[in-house]
């Protein structure tokens, strides 16, 4: 990633968008703007971006089916959403598509400010390999931190967003222990969760699908009022790199 992580803000608000760049700007980072569709996707197809943070609601179309694409196009791009408060349908459509994050409208910029840092932190590679490498294998998988790649017994990789990789970390180093929802949302992405809040039931619904979890034998457990439980046998290799 750059020294000075370049943003992309899509918002048909004018003034949001002057109000996000002058005080992104201020927090060091290099930002563009988008006013809708047509501009974000010249923007994109012109630019390397290390994050974007897109409105649901646009002008020229619907900021979900900009997520979808990115995830076809760009997956390791990370995105925050920016919703209306009512707009929960959205969200949770949102994380199923993809999305690291989202954020209600209205916000205080300065809560953007720290989620962008806390996507960025969990999506940025290891800058140098400690000397000593762990790396997880559970029901025929293999996920290794240090490169956050995740692949099955025949060595094809999972391609899992930031997000659900740290889902599914914070799991297999803590296995057998159930993780309530407010643990979950703590650990990974370094919030409480709010009213109603359900990111990490989407997300750990993403995670079992990607991973082809077989409702005869699941690797997780749902405890009812209690959170999530990984159930398979982990077993912990430390490597030389």
């Amino acid at each position: 990633m750059q020294t000075q992580p370049h943003i992309l803000v899509v918002d048909d608000d004018r003034e949001i968008r002057i109000l996000l760049r002058r005080y992104l700007d201020e927090q060091g980072f290099r930002v563009s703007m988008a006013a809708d569709r047509r501009e974000c996707e010249q923007e994109i197809a012109a630019n390397q971006f290390d994050l974007i943070i897109l409105d649901v609601m646009l002008p020229d179309g619907s900021g979900l089916d900009i997520c979808r694409a990115l995830r076809d196009s760009k997956p390791h791009v990370p995105v925050i959403l920016l919703t209306a408060l009512k707009e929960d349908v959205d969200r949770i459509i949102g994380l199923e598509l993809g999305a690291d994050d989202y954020l209600g409208k209205p916000f205080n910029p300065r809560e953007l400010a720290a989620r962008i840092r806390a996507v960025l932190r969990r999506s940025a590679p290891e800058e140098a390999a400690p000397p000593r490498v762990r790396i997880y294998h559970f029901a025929g998988y293999r996920l290794e931190p240090d490169t956050r790649k995740v692949t099955n017994a025949a060595d094809a990789v999972i391609d899992l967003t930031g997000a659900e990789f740290d889902l599914l970390q914070v799991f297999v180093e803590r296995p057998g222990r159930v993780l309530s929802r407010d643990q979950l949302l703590d650990l990974t992405q370094g919030r409480e969760r709010e009213p109603l809040d359900r990111s990490v039931d989407v997300l750990m619904s993403r995670l079992r699908r990607k991973l082809g979890e077989d409702a005869a034998a699941p690797f997780f457990k749902t405890v009812r009022n209690g959170g999530y439980q990984l159930t398979v046998r982990v077993e912990t290799l430390d490597a030389r790199p």
